[in-house]
Formats: structure tokens, sequence, C-alpha cells
């Protein structure tokens, strides 16, 4: 099997083996680090309403981390931190954290089917699936377990830099943060490889 093979619409049969979902948050934001979560959901114990954490409200994916967390047969979730975004690029980085939430699993899976067409390096068969959160379910709960565990970390960046307005967007290039960024300059938790921040680090001419 090709370990990198890319499934667009359909995704193959891995019946019979241990399979983990793999998934990310915090790809695109100006501040915090990137998330990820794995997930080995337990086929006795079926979870209704996984879903894309994007399409769910905060109540209901904050009510669905918890069942995740007490039903899945084992679940991780981990980061790479602001500074490994600026020194390995966003991807990378991103690549990190989910080979840190695999390689935290209690029971290793056989299958790591990851969101996207980036694969992780891991010791098992990698698959990876466009718009995975949406087709595959243990994807659907590790977004939800990275989207929560994130937003959280965003609320702790605002009780500490409220100036900011995180809990708002949480890291997203908003306007308001835009604003609140050329008011206050960046903080610890701001990536300044990315270019909003970088341009204004710069000096003026």
């Amino acid at each position: 099997m090709d370990q990198h093979s890319l499934f667009a619409c359909t995704t193959p049969d891995f019946s019979g083996v241990t399979m983990a979902g793999v998934d990310e948050a915090g790809r695109g934001p100006l501040a915090g680090a990137v998330y990820a979560a794995a997930v080995i959901l337990d086929p006795a114990r079926p979870i209704d309403g996984l879903a894309d954490s994007k399409v769910l409200t905060a109540v209901r994916r904050e009510a669905l981390a918890i069942e995740i967390q007490e039903y899945a047969l084992s679940w991780c979730v981990a980061s790479a931190s602001v500074d490994e975004i600026d020194n390995l690029n966003i991807l990378r980085a991103t690549l990190l954290a989910m080979q840190r939430a695999v390689e935290g699993l209690a029971h290793a899976p056989q299958v790591a089917m990851v969101d996207g067409n980036q694969a992780p390096k891991l010791r098992c068969t990698v698959q990876t699936v466009i718009k995975g959160d949406a087709l595959v379910p243990a994807i659907s709960a590790a977004s939800i377990l990275a989207k929560t565990a994130r937003d959280a970390d965003l609320l702790r960046l605002h009780a500490q830099y409220p100036q900011y307005g995180f809990d708002q967007h949480k890291g997203y290039g908003t306007a308001l943060h835009l604003t609140r960024l050329r008011e206050h300059g960046p903080c610890a938790e701001h990536r300044r490889s990315f270019a909003p921040v970088r341009e204004l680090l710069m000096p003026a001419p």
C-alpha cells in the first residue's frame, strides 16, 4: 500500500485493524500553538453526532469532546509551540503535533487516517483523506478534540493578554485582531513568521 495515497471522495476499508483518526486545529491563526489530536474509537461504544468541528456549535463541540474522551478506546491531544512554528514553518510544526498525538496514544494504531493531503511520519501506515473530518468518524472526533483544546488555550491567552481579544477571534487574522495588533504590537504568543506579525516587527524605512 502506498503510505501517502490520497483519497478525495472515498475511504479505504480498514475494518479489522486498529485505526486512529488524526486532525489539527490552528494552522491559520496569527497567534498560539497549533494543536493536533489522535483518536481510536470503540466500535462497541458509538458516538452520535460526530462531524467536522467547524460545522458544530461551540456548545455541541464541548459536549462531544467529553463523550469522545469517555468512550474512545484511546485519545491524545498534542501541540507544537509558537517557537516551533516560527523555526520549522507551520506545515512542519503541524505534522510534528500530529506525530506527537499519535505517539501519545495508549494503544498503538496499525493505521492512521489523517485529514488533508499531508502525512506526518509515523511508525504505522498513514492514509491521508481530503475532507476526512467530514467523512471519517475517527477524524471527526480528532478534529473536535484538537479544536476544543486549542480554543481552551486561547481563552488562557486572553486572560494573560486581554488587549488582543483572543476570546473572540481565537488568534485568527480578523479585523479586530489586526487592529489590536497594530495598537499594541505583537506579544510573545504571536507567530513572528506570519506576514502580518512580521511586518509590524520590521523597522520603519
